[in-house]
Formats: structure tokens, sequence, C-alpha cells
């Protein structure tokens, strides 16, 4: 989990994922320099399975999440936002729904807030065969992963990590890339978390730019590159 200024909804949102895990399993939460005591909350909450790293200052979400990612060490990784609400049973789901594969994406349930353009877009089990169209979608911005209702396995991890330098955003889009890439990603239709829609979100409710949406699909065909670079590599090194 990357957490910044979360005081509002963190304790909700770890309270259900405590629910859904086991003794061995741990939540890794990484708070980026809060100002609003959210730290301190999730400290307060006494429970041995949360991991609390503090950094020392104020990166930004994307490199909050590469370092939690980094930090994982159970077999089973799933990305998680500081204010949505795990389903129960998602755990398990999302397992099962990957089999053999690196990967799972599974659909949201958007909750508390009007819903934007991009909250209509909606996973298809089908389309998990597709891995072309699906690294064009990315690109062209119909095929459209949340972060929060991902989980990888740890073995893709070196693939994805560390994020590319140039990455300001869509960190969830990388990693669906690497999946695609792979062919190694499942899309799960199931609803697997209620994401939280409020003023603080970061993905935009409407259509963005032409300069930012320019900028952004370069940045994802640089993604693909350095995606099927390190593709290689593993193969090489396997």
């Amino acid at each position: 989990m990357a957490a910044y200024n979360g005081a509002t909804h963190i304790e909700e949102q770890i309270n259900s994922i405590l629910s859904e895990l086991d003794a061995h399993d741990e939540l890794i939460v990484v708070d980026d320099h809060s100002t609003d005591g959210t730290a301190g909350i999730v400290g307060g909450l006494q429970d041995d399975r949360i991991r609390l790293v503090q950094a020392a200052s104020n990166a930004g979400y994307v490199r909050t999440f590469e370092r939690a990612l980094g930090e994982a060490r159970g077999e089973f990784v799933f990305l998680s936002d500081q204010d949505d609400v795990w389903i129960p049973g998602r755990i398990e789901a999302m397992i099962s729904a990957m089999d053999s594969k690196d990967m799972v994406a599974s659909n949201c349930k958007h909750f508390d807030g009007p819903l934007g353009t991009f909250h209509e877009i909606r996973l298809r089990a089908k389309d998990s065969q597709h891995s072309i169209r699906n690294i064009i979608g990315i690109v062209v911005g119909y095929r459209l992963h949340w972060g929060c209702a991902m989980a990888v396995r740890k073995r893709i991890l070196p693939q994805i990590l560390p994020f590319p330098q140039h990455m300001a955003e869509s960190h969830d889009q990388w990693i669906a890339m690497v999946g695609n890439i792979n062919r190694s990603i499942v899309y799960l239709e199931a609803d697997t978390i209620l994401h939280r829609l409020h003023g603080e979100n970061l993905t935009p409710r409407g259509i963005r730019s032409a300069s930012k949406i320019i900028r952004a699909r370069l940045a994802f065909i640089k993604n693909v590159i350095e995606a099927v670079r390190r593709s290689r590599l593993a193969v090489r090194a396997a």
C-alpha cells in the first residue's frame, strides 16, 4: 500500500485487508511522508502483520508504489490504495483466477463519488488471450487496468522493477504491460474491490488536454520497448 495523507479512510481500508489475510501474510504500508497523522494511525493498529515503512521525504505515488513492491516478500503481491475497501473473498478469487500465470487484474465497483469516463471501462475475461490488442489498448487508452485491482507473483517483479526512470504516472498500466508482453496475465471480470471516488483521487474523471494525452502515449510507447527488452533478458537468463 502506498499511503499519503490518508487519515480519513486508511483504517477502514486496512481492516478490510487484514480480514482477508492469514497469520503468515503481511501488509506493507509505505507512508510517503504524510503530514496528517497517517503513519500514527497505521502504527497504532497493533497488528504484527502490518509493516510500516516511513519515507524520509515525499517521493510521489509512483515511486512509493515502486518502493512498496520492492519490500514485498510473499509469493503473491497485491497492490492497494489507501482509501478503498476490499470485497470479502478477494484474495481467494484472484489467486484462483491467476492459475499458472504471473498476474491477474480484476474490475472495481466505484462508489462515493460521480463516475468519470475512465470509470466506465471494464476488463473482459476473453481479452486475456489477446496480448497484442491489450498492449495497443494500453497505449491508445481504451484498455484500462486499475492498480488497486491487480495482483502479481513475486517471480515477475524483477521485470517490473525498477519502474522506468521516465515514468511519472500510470504504474498500473506499466505492470499490465509487462504481464501482456510475457503473455502471462489473466483478466477477472468480477469486482474485487470497492474503489472510492473523491476529490483527491489521481485518476482524471474526464478527457485530458491533447498535449497531456500525447505525452502519455509517447511514454507508453517507451514503456513497451522497455518491457520487451526486459522480457528478452529474462528469457536469456532462464
